[in-house]
């Protein structure tokens, strides 16, 4: 008991970052220790498993007992989840431009893949087919746009029919589901111990000398993403320092999806995160669900640079015209990766289809992404998913300031969250 007590008493990121080094450590030494790969798939397992659960069961009893308040922090976060994915694929595009790069492609390169979108018409179609599934079917295969809807549906429903008991039974459930998903983020630091033990033993620094101009250009785009336009975005809603909001939503929403590599496996940890920035229930139950589905920063960025390395690489100029279609093509096909098997990278013979880059070359492209997957992957999660709770709170505190309270003192302001 007492060497749980101490553990417990340590900070969860002081525990991640350890786990992280002794992994680290561990698979620059030994090769073979599947025991250690073996703890960073049960966690990710374990977090997939439940969050599909706790997303359903959170909506559900959230619409129930929500108020008229939700509406316009919903409208204002949404918009800002579209926007900043849009703008993200403007760097992308500029970057791309500012820094051309081609891929070294190889039949080793090419991946193999059951079903590749042929038009941004066939994802909106997969999405709205998905969104009418089966919602027990949707809850076991984690099909988050479906079990978003059926939980709005019965949400509303219950909010218009159910009695108090009811609404209250409810609200038992998300709670004792809520629980059980700390006690698997406590695990965290054996987790990422494994997922880090498995990438560093797997692939060493390899990626780094055959593909590390790309990366580099995915790496900045996605920073200058995180780092620039999330906190401009931020700043012009609540007229204030950004920083201290993007930074701790990095520090304890993006270092867990970063090693995650699932935007779904991270719900739970943004719930959390999203409960001790002194947020209202009603409000992230709901907005962060969403912002894993449609806050799609890191997939618009992976689609436009990794489609515009495949034009130069074949040697197609593109004109501005274009690059401006890309732009909207690659916001709407990361809004409807979560729709599609593979996510953004079996989006980029779409975006490929554009530029009349042959479907062989674009899916040897998808096999250089596959490859790079390890830190672009990574990289992609812990911006969308730390997106998500920069969004979510700004919506929030927004709202704070339009009725007169003041906002958390970190932010500058007098109301006390926890830290």
């Amino acid at each position: 008991m007492n060497i749980i007590k101490k553990y417990n008493s340590i900070s969860l990121i002081w525990r991640i970052i350890c786990g992280l080094i002794i992994g680290a450590v561990l698979g620059l030494l030994f090769k073979n220790l599947d025991v250690i790969s073996l703890l960073g798939s049960i966690f990710v397992g374990a977090l997939k498993a439940v969050a599909p659960v706790l997303v359903f069961v959170l909506v559900i009893s959230a619409l129930a007992q929500a108020n008229d308040k939700l509406d316009r922090r919903f409208v204002l976060v949404i918009v800002l989840y579209l926007l900043s994915t849009l703008l993200a694929s403007v760097v992308a595009v500029v970057g791309s431009y500012i820094f051309p790069q081609t891929i070294k492609l190889s039949k080793e390169d090419q991946h193999e893949a059951e079903s590749v979108p042929t038009g941004v018409g066939e994802v909106l179609s997969n999405l709205l087919i998905n969104m009418v599934s089966n919602p027990i079917s949707s809850v076991v295969d984690a099909r988050y746009i479906g079990i978003l809807f059926w939980a709005v549906v019965f949400g509303i429903a219950a909010r218009q029919v159910a009695a108090d008991p009811t609404k209250n039974i409810l609200e038992d459930i998300s709670n004792i589901v809520s629980i059980t998903v700390k006690w698997i983020i406590n695990l965290a630091p054996f987790g990422i111990m494994g997922l880090v033990y498995e990438n560093v033993s797997k692939n060493g620094l390899s990626i780094f000398t055959d593909y590390g101009k790309l990366l580099l250009l995915l790496v900045g785009c996605m920073l200058f993403s995180c780092l620039i336009i999330n906190p401009i975005l931020v700043a012009i809603v609540l007229r204030t320092n950004p920083y201290p909001l993007v930074l701790r939503c990095l520090k304890e929403s993006g270092i867990t999806a970063f090693f995650a590599r699932s935007s779904a496996a991270n719900i739970p940890v943004n719930m959390d995160l999203c409960k001790r920035l002194g947020m209202d229930k009603e409000m992230y139950a709901v907005s962060i669900p969403l912002g894993a589905t449609i806050n799609m920063n890191g997939a618009a960025i992976t689609i436009a640079v990794m489609a515009l390395a495949a034009a130069n690489t074949v040697g197609i100029k593109i004109p501005l015209i274009t690059t401006l279609v890309l732009v909207f093509i690659a916001t709407l096909a990361a809004c409807g990766a979560s729709g599609v098997a593979g996510g953004s990278l079996l989006l980029i013979p779409m975006a490929c289809s554009l530029f009349g880059v042959n479907a062989d070359v674009a899916m040897q492209v998808v096999g250089v992404g596959f490859i790079i997957g390890v830190i672009q992957d990574s990289l992609e999660t812990a911006l969308n998913s730390s997106g998500d709770v920069i969004f979510a709170s700004t919506a929030e505190y927004a709202q704070w300031k339009r009725e007169g309270k003041s906002l958390p003192t970190f932010l500058g302001g007098e109301t006390e969250v926890e830290v």
